[in-house]
Order: C-alpha cells, then structure tokens, then sequence
C-alpha cells in the first residue's frame, strides 16, 4: 500500500553515514539504463539524484516490475545504501560515491509520454513549457531558482523582523486611482455598475499606516499593472514594500544597504561593499543614456558636439544648429572588420537610430570613415581635446539628435557592444543609488505633466512652479543595469500635496474625488515618512542569471500576457455578464 511509504529523506541527501542503512526513498525517474542483466535508475526529488540498482539476484521481483518503468514514474524504493565500485563512482553528482541496492519497489503513479523531454527543458519552445509548467518546474535548474527565491525571502523577513517592522497585508480590491501605469479593473455584483480597481502597488495604503502610528510596515505585496510586457515585467508581480515614518532619504538608503549586505552573505556567502555609491539621474543620463546604469564597464557616452560646429558635414551641423548634439562611444583595444563596422550601423538603425557613423582612427592618426575626406587631417588631435584618452587605433561611433532622444540611443548601443566586446563581468554586482529624478514628465499626447514616480513624492524644491525644474526626493536602485527598486520621501502634508496636484493639472475637484481620503489625513496628524518598493522578481531574476522574470515566477504569463496552463484569460457567459451588470452595456456598445 501506498500509505506503507515512509521516505527516510532527499535523494540528493544520501551520504557516507548512510552506508549500510536499510532507507527508503521516493520520487521522479529521471533516467533508467538496462544494462541486461541489472537495472540502474536515477531517482529525482528535489533535494537531488540518486542511482538505484535492480539486480534480479537479489529482489527478483522488484527487478520484474523495474522493467515496466519509464521516464517521470513516480515510483517508491526501499534498500539498502552500498560504495559504488572505485570506476562508477560519478563526481558529478553529490550521491555518485553511493547507491541503493532496492528490495523492494513501489510504483505510485505512472506517466505517459511526456510533451517534452525535462532534460531538454532550456531548448522547448517557452509556450509549451508554460503549459506543461509544472512538468518545467521538475527540472532541477528550475527548482533551484525557487530554492533561491524562497532563501531571500526569508532572509528579508529575518532582517526586518530584527529592525523592529510589522508585516501587514494590505487589500487586493481597491480603488481607481491615477498613479501612473494601466490598472486591471474588476467588476462588482454587489454595487452594480461600479468597479474595484486591482492595485498597482500598496502606495497609498503604506502612508495611510504610517498615518496610523505603525511607523515601520513591510509586505511582500502583489502588485498588478495592464502594461505592454517585456522580459522583466509581468501584469502581476511581487515587490518588497516598505515604509516608514521620521526618516529621510539617507535612512532609508542605509537600511537597504544593510538589508543587502545580510541577505547576499546569508544566501550568497558574498561581501558587498557598502554604502553603494551615487549618482544623479543627470549624470546617469548624460554618461549612459540611461537612469538604469549599468556600471560594470566603462564606455561613457562623451558629447562630441563642439567638433561639428563648424564641419562640413551638413547633417551634422544642421543637427547642432536646431539645438540637437553628437553624441559617440570611443571602443579601445579592438580593431573591427570592415564588415563589423557595418554589422554595427546596421544594429543601430534597428535600435531605432537614423544612422551610425563611424570613424577609426589608424596607427599613423589618419582616419578611416565613410566620411573622411570631410574630415581635417588633425582631427584625431581635435578628438583629444574632447576625450582625452582616445588614442590611435579607436574606433568612434557617433549618433545624432536631439539629447533626450539619441542618448537613450547610445545608451542601448552601449550595452550590445559590451555584450559583444565581453567587456562585462558577469560575476559582478554593482549597486548603486541614482537620485535627483526630474519630478515631472511632460505627455505631448495629452498636453500635460505628469509625475516621473507618483503624485505623492516630495519635491526637493517646493517653491519652484515651474514643473520641469522641480526635483524630486526620489531615488532608484540599480544593480547591473537593471533597476531593482524605487522610493521617496512622501508628502505629508496637504498644502504641498494640492500643490503638486495643481502643477499636474489635477484640479481640486477631481483630487478630492480621487484621493479626497489622503488629503484628510494630512490634515490629522500625518507623520514625515519615505519609503521604497523592491522589484523581488527582478532581484531573483538577477541573482539566478535568468534572462526573464517569467523563469522565477511559478506560474507566469507569456509576454502576450496569456496563461498558457490555465488558457486565461477566457471569455465569459451572459448569465455572468447579466449577474455583475455589464451585459447591457456590452449589448448597448
């Protein structure tokens, strides 16, 4: 009987002290070899492999129904654990000095032939392995991921518990709101008509707790947003939330450092220095095109403008005569194919660049460009007086535009050389602050400002009116060029809090109605308070080498945003539609 099984531990779990122990396991079959007379299968759980052996000399009968096993048979052994001889022993395996030589075999479920092979998994098309995920989830790379996922999140707990927080769960149905990105709406039967709103972070709650008196809250929230996906974006995600009250900035930036320091050398076994350097989104912006840096390497974007003032080369000057600049990367210690350099203005007009211009620069300080007749012949020492350290035998690319827009450009020009160049290492994790984030952003589309984080940061400059000078008290960490989370410090206090609405073009109507209940409590004893949100997908994504969030959430979304396990989302029958009150509505439309 199935009910007789006692596992005596984890296959993986097998060691020198349970030499000669009569022990039972169970688990998977991952692979089985008929060696004619004996029998040997690996048998997997989730703690590791393990040989087992049939020999019909000693348990005949488990040896006759070994013969039936197939591929992921759930199957339950019981024997005894012996040394392999000296040339089978497998050192690729924890268990490979031993196996267990099985009197007795029990088969609790059996499997048909599988949709792919597990040992495959990495090479199967992603759709069909997220429908079959749970058969994806056997794989032990997988399962080392949640292993991973699971250490960190226990290490966050610890940490914080220490720190003196409450972990307390905030609701799933909330309201409409115009914190920034697309929300999932949800219908009610109860309020026909009407609609909860799925929330995309825990913001407004966070500060109604410290308003509470909670002073230190975290959660492991769900968050939901309906945006275009990507590789590390999913419509439901987690982020390590925190908030609290009577700190600033630097508070909270200290306490994150530490909470990395303890979590990378209690999982990881890894020291990282601290405090984590800084830097403004100006910076960011203007040597990486990016507010996401990724540090690891160098290759700074260096403005190459004052070069082409004069030039004669038309589209360049007409560029900087509208305001526009050149912007260029110099890549040292490589000497590119012709045919590369055209490979590399072929990759930057799929990046979404008009053109790329190159130009190398030869042993002698000639140059070497499609342009260089256009070119004075000291224009190598023009360079210099630019970009110091450019030397003979460098290579220039050059983007032109307006700023905002060919920076960015540069920017993902950059990381594909480096990807290319291998000048990344990828055994680094490079941590770092960026602040001093433009509070507003202006949509040309709808005419108006927007805030680059949300509408309850505090500006660092609260009496500027003028929404593209105000700073604001927000900051991001980043790690490898990935940004892992945000925060701020938040308004506490309604008069500046209108302020904000107004310069958005919220007027007071419409900020009552919405947010009517926080505008309140800054009214009734509203504590100074900053917090931070923690990306926990993108944290484990990047600490496992992972190429997508998709590959550390248990059962993900594909990047069309569908379910291919569940096949959701589906359509809905018109006695649901009629029950919550929008069958009219969709017969009206």
């Amino acid at each position: 009987m199935i009910e007789s099984l006692k596992r005596s531990f984890g296959c993986g779990e097998v060691n020198k002290d349970s030499l000669g122990k009569v022990i039972t396991l169970v688990g998977w079959l991952a692979t089985r070899r008929d060696h004619g007379g004996l029998i040997f299968v690996d048998l997997r759980d989730r703690s590791g492999l393990m040989q087992v052996v049939f020999n019909p000399e000693k348990a005949a009968e488990a040896h006759k129904l070994a013969h039936s096993l197939r591929s992921e048979f759930v199957i339950g052994v019981t024997g005894t654990v012996v040394e392999r001889t000296p040339e089978t022993i497998n050192p690729q395996m924890p268990t490979g000095k031993y196996e267990l030589q099985v009197d007795k075999l029990q088969i609790l479920n059996k499997a048909k032939g599988l949709p792919f092979m597990l040992d495959e998994g990495g090479s199967v098309d992603e759709e069909l392995r997220l429908k079959y995920r749970y058969l994806d989830l056997r794989r032990p790379e997988t399962l080392a991921k949640f292993k991973m996922r699971d250490d960190i999140t226990f290490a966050m707990r610890e940490f914080l518990h220490k720190n003196g927080f409450y972990e307390i769960e905030t609701p799933i149905l909330t309201k409409n709101s115009m914190e920034g990105a697309r929300e999932f709406l949800v219908p009610s039967r109860m309020h026909e008509g009407k609609f909860y709103a799925l929330p995309q972070s825990p913001q407004i709650y966070k500060q109604l707790l410290m308003a509470g008196g909670v002073e230190k809250y975290f959660q492991l929230a769900r968050c939901f947003r309906d945006e275009d996906l990507r590789a590390d974006r999913q419509p439901e995600f987690t982020q390590l939330d925190m908030e609290m009250s009577f700190v600033n900035e630097k508070d909270v930036q200290a306490l994150m450092e530490e909470l990395f320091v303890f979590m990378f050398k209690k999982v990881l076994n890894k020291d990282l220095p601290v405090p984590f350097p800084h830097m403004s989104y100006e910076d960011a912006f203007k040597d990486y095109g990016s507010d996401k840096p990724d540090v690891r390497f160098e290759l700074k974007i260096h403005d190459y403008s004052p070069l082409f003032k004069d030039s004669e080369l038309s589209f360049l000057k007409a560029v900087i005569s509208k305001g526009g600049k050149v912007g260029g990367l110099c890549v040292s210690q490589h000497e590119f194919t012709r045919s590369q350099l055209d490979k590399w203005v072929d990759v930057a007009t799929k990046l979404g660049a008009k053109g790329l211009l190159w130009i190398r620069f030869k042993e002698d300080g000639s140059v070497e460009s499609p342009v260089s007749k256009f070119l004075p012949a000291d224009f190598l020492e023009q360079v210099k007086s630019v970009y110091p350290n450019i030397t003979a035998g460098d290579t220039l690319f050059l983007i032109a535009g307006n700023y905002t827009d060919a920076w960015p450009l540069l920017g993902r020009l950059r990381l594909a050389l480096a990807k290319d160049l291998n000048l990344i290492d990828t055994n680094k994790f490079d941590l770092l602050w960026v602040d001093s984030f433009p509070m507003f952003e202006f949509d040309d589309e709808n005419k108006r400002w927007h805030a680059t984080h949300h509408p309850f940061t505090s500006p660092q400059n609260t009496e500027e009116t003028d929404p593209s000078k105000v700073i604001a008290r927000a900051y991001d960490l980043v790690c490898n060029g990935m940004e892992l989370g945000g925060g701020s410090v938040r308004i506490h206090e309604k008069e500046l809090q209108e302020k904000v609405f107004d310069l958005m073009g919220i007027d007071k109507a419409t900020s009552e109605k919405m947010f009517g209940f926080l505008l309140e409590a800054q009214e009734l004893g509203f504590p100074p308070h900053a917090g931070i949100a923690l990306g926990l997908d993108r944290l484990i994504m990047l600490l496992t080498g992972s190429s997508s969030i998709r590959d550390v959430i248990a059962f993900p979304k594909t990047q069309r945003g569908h379910d291919a396990l569940m096949e959701a989302p589906t359509s809905v029958d018109n006695a649901a539609l009629k029950e919550y009150g929008l069958l009219k509505k969709i017969t009206a439309k």
